[in-house]
């Protein structure tokens, strides 16, 4: 019985075809890269991403994966491949438009111009980035100005203690705007240099200091008391 997680033989095939023509963007590999073949499992470890996403991608035609005996395993390639994947997936943009971005490399006649073509990509999402942050700027603003209807009403009780009571530490305050710039938790660990497991504490430590339920609220929190900019 074939395992359903497991794309089908032609979309395996098909995907083989589109993904080996024309040239990748330079972008960063793992600092650490296996010899040829890249066992699933590996792949999996470099990126922080499960078994399920890589077998995602491959069916999407993003990626494509062979057969070593009963291993999924990886070229170089594929490895290159995900590295762009994965950036493209920690500045937020969606599946269905990296796809394009994928067959449009596919097509790049030269390095010069996959490096161009990922530069507009770059250019593209961080206008549409700037559009968000002017946005969630002005929201900020609109609830700034409910929050406070009459120039000489008090502050609300606590406010200023509140504030005074946020003592975070250099790391816990790099990690925050970190957080806010929109870092995904496997860019933020390999930018602060630490381990998925430390990083999971130090959100935790965080969150706990602006007592919030997740690190969405607390740089929204962080944001309003002015801790960190917007």
């Amino acid at each position: 019985m074939r395992n359903t997680d497991e794309p089908n033989t032609s979309v395996q095939l098909d995907a083989s075809k589109n993904v080996r023509k024309g040239f990748l963007p330079d972008v960063s590999l793992p600092s650490q890269v296996p010899p040829e073949p890249v066992a699933i499992a590996e792949m999996a470890n470099m990126f922080g991403v499960t078994h399920r996403t890589l077998h995602f991608y491959e069916e999407k035609g993003i990626i494509a994966s062979r057969r070593a005996g009963l291993m999924r395993v990886y070229s170089h390639d594929d490895v290159h491949r995900m590295a762009v994947v994965n950036f493209c997936r920690e500045i937020g943009i969606p599946v269905a438009a990296i796809q394009e971005i994928m067959i449009k490399f596919a097509t790049a006649p030269n390095q010069a111009d996959a490096n161009a073509l990922f530069g507009n990509v770059l250019s593209a999402r961080k206008s549409e980035l700037a559009a968000e942050i002017s946005t969630v700027r002005r929201q900020i603003q609109q609830i700034s100005d409910i929050l406070v209807t009459d120039d000489n009403e008090r502050e609300p009780v606590g406010a200023k203690t509140e504030e005074a009571d946020v003592q975070l530490s250099a790391q816990e305050r790099k990690c925050l705007e970190l957080m806010a710039e929109g870092y995904a938790p496997v860019r933020l660990a390999r930018t602060l240099d630490i381990s998925p497991e430390d990083l999971q504490k130090l959100e935790a430590r965080i969150m706990e200091k602006f007592s919030v339920n997740n690190r969405f609220q607390a740089v929204a929190k962080a944001v309003l008391m002015g801790v960190i900019s917007a």
